[in-house]
């Protein structure tokens, strides 16, 4: 890919970044509604459609090469995009080499284990793009804001005191250090909608009968705790924007802008890692070479004989 390309994409997801060691307040540095000099749909559109494109030939490339893998985590409250961010940026893609992972309320085996352990088990292999749509930050944002549910994870006494999130913290850094050193890219985006931008998406949901189905009342429950969650997402971006994992914060009340954030910032990681069809060594191109002038000599062969004719012979 030229230089030219990959410097624009750099350039394009520059604002979205949250520069490890800084301090994030939400509502004061990242806007929603920011279109990045994009201001029309149809062009969004377009830019979508290319990235796609210069996806698919990368998964290609990673896949072949069997080295690096790739584990992007998204990150959203109710109703923020995030399975239409995975079907529209993943539309190209061979699906083989993309898994979707979707965490829900952990079950009674997963609470037997570390917190971590459920997440582990779902990674990517080598050459395979991992999706969590939602992920171990689950860990310290909704059980942050919900605290009851470390009653469900059976700590030991010692480990509930309030250094208990900055552990956390620098757990998850440790992890994703760890993936990262062994050739595993960690990807991470939050998806930041505006209170009133979610307001209308639930309004669409109980007004448009075909979308009735993706409301549930647990989404208003939660909206009502619409500040904490605010600073549990300022907190962990501050505390886990590192610079083998930063966060990228992707305004999403656009939905097609969205779509456009998360598709270059998995570009840019892609061209980062440069994955690269293997070379063929001259023993093998050798065989492929005998190989082809056996295809190409081939004759077409005499059809089977059978059926009737062929029984009254036999």
């Amino acid at each position: 890919m030229n230089d030219v390309r990959a410097k624009r994409i750099a350039k394009f997801i520059e604002p979205f970044r949250v520069e490890p060691g800084s301090k994030v307040k939400l509502d004061r540095d990242f806007d929603p509604a920011f279109k990045a000099g994009v201001t029309k749909k149809r062009e969004g559109r377009e830019l979508l459609r290319t990235g796609v494109e210069l996806l698919a030939e990368y998964q290609r490339r990673l896949a072949a090469q069997g080295t690096h893998g790739v584990l992007l985590c998204l990150q959203a409250l109710d109703a923020g995009g995030k399975d239409g961010t995975i079907r529209h940026v993943m539309s190209g893609v061979n699906p083989q080499g993309v898994a979707v992972s979707s965490f829900k309320v952990p079950s009674t085996a997963e609470l037997g284990h570390d917190y971590l352990w459920r997440y582990a088990c779902r990674l990517p292999a080598r050459g395979e793009i991992g999706i969590f749509n939602r992920s171990h930050y689950e860990e310290v944002l909704v059980v942050r804001v919900h605290p009851e549910h470390l009653d469900r994870q059976r700590l030991p006494a010692g480990s509930l005191g309030k250094d208990l999130w900055a552990r956390r913290y620098r757990e998850i850094n440790d992890w994703e250090r760890y993936l990262s050193d062994n050739g595993f890219a960690v990807v991470k985006l939050f998806l930041n909608l505006s209170w009133s931008e979610q307001r209308a998406r639930f309004l669409k949901r109980i007004d448009v009968p075909e979308r009735n189905w993706k409301f549930s009342a647990a989404d208003i429950r939660e909206r009502a705790y619409w500040s904490d969650y605010q600073h549990a997402f300022s907190e962990m971006l501050s505390a886990t924007s590192t610079a083998w994992a930063p966060w990228h914060v992707v305004p999403a009340d656009r939905k097609w802008f969205a779509r456009l954030c998360a598709g270059a910032v998995l570009a840019h990681t892609l061209i980062e890692l440069d994955p690269q069809y293997p070379r063929v060594s001259s023993e093998a191109r050798d065989e492929l070479r005998d190989a082809r002038a056996k295809l190409v000599a081939e004759t077409e062969p005499a059809p089977a004989r059978h059926g009737r004719a062929a029984a009254g012979r036999a």
